[in-house]
């Protein structure tokens, strides 16, 4: 494993899986630095948030061959940093310009390339980064932001509406609680009891998941439920049910149940990363960062992250 830091523009850091999959196998490498082609920027990535999909997608070799990744290839989707690097053709960049976006899997490294006209899945996408939002913010706002953004918009709560969140303390949950207050919706996140003092300074009221949520909803909202997302898997969207919420006011992300419409990040409507990076700049949208490291304690991060219990976004800088 190289840990050098960079010492020439032909040379740069980069995580990486190089001969077998899963997180274990994860190196800080010396590669290449990638140079920006027709149509592309290169941006000097700053910061890069994780998260689950990371090493979900990269577990195994079944896994990312699903999402078209084969060996070598890096790690992490969100990232932020500085155009330093234009290809022909590019217009509405310019060298020195702040951005953030997604770039499935390659986006811990020192340089990220960007097509301009891409998706996060195929060639990545850039946003640029508004005045009043740090690289740290910026880096962790696209996945998140844009699931948070697309099931909000499945269950469409709004004022009268009290919205039951499933893992409300994650990543994704601090992004959809708040979105739902800002939308009029109250909002009982469900979450760990550690959980509960983050979860009120988003403006959620907490209770505890597990067994007896239904009671323990029904106590702290005896007129009842009227949306629900789940952020973990289908317990929330089960007890929903129960609850009387109607299918088509009841969504999730990370699994699946017959009639129930799924959300995905990549679904979000237009825009949608940009209000939200518009919000955190106002101060209206507040972004928790539970934890940062420098490049060379990535693993530290990816095992933190992956415990899924950190309340907010992990963020590896470079």
């Amino acid at each position: 494993m190289s840990e050098a830091r960079v010492t020439t523009s032909e040379t740069a850091r980069a995580v990486q899986f190089a001969e077998s999959f899963g997180r274990e196998n994860l190196e800080l490498r010396e590669v290449p630095a990638p140079q920006a082609g027709p149509g592309q920027i290169r941006v000097r990535v700053a910061a890069a948030g994780l998260n689950p999909m990371d090493w979900y997608m990269t577990s195994d070799a079944a896994t990312a061959a699903r999402f078209g990744l084969s060996l070598p290839v890096g790690f992490g989707t969100d990232y932020a940093g500085v155009v330093d690097q234009l290809g022909d053709g590019v217009t509405g960049f310019a060298l020195g310009d702040r951005v953030f976006g997604g770039a499935m899997s390659r986006a811990v490294a020192d340089y990220v390339l960007i097509d301009t006209t891409g998706t996060i899945a195929a060639g990545g996408q850039a946003h640029h980064t508004p005045d009043g939002v740090d690289d740290r913010t910026a880096a962790v706002l696209t996945i998140a932001g844009s699931t948070a953004a697309a099931a909000l918009a499945v269950v469409d709560p709004g004022p009268g509406d009290t919205v039951l969140i499933g893992g409300a303390a994650g990543g994704v949950g601090v992004f959809a609680v708040q979105l739902a207050r800002l939308a009029g919706a109250r909002v009982i996140g469900a979450g760990s009891a550690s959980s509960a003092e983050a979860l009120r300074a988003l403006g959620a009221e907490p209770v505890v998941y597990g067994d007896g949520v239904v009671d323990r909803v029904r106590a702290l909202a005896p007129d009842g439920i009227t949306a629900a997302i789940d952020l973990y898997a289908t317990d929330t969207a089960l007890a929903a049910r129960e609850l009387g919420v109607p299918d088509g006011r009841i969504t999730t992300i990370a699994a699946q149940l017959h009639g129930i419409t799924p959300a995905n990040g990549a679904n979000a409507a237009p825009g949608a990363i940009e209000e939200i990076a518009r919000l955190a700049a106002e101060g209206r949208l507040r972004v928790p960062i539970a934890a940062s490291f420098p490049v060379e304690q990535f693993r530290a991060a990816v095992e933190l992250q992956a415990g899924r219990h950190v309340h907010g976004k992990v963020v590896v800088e470079l």
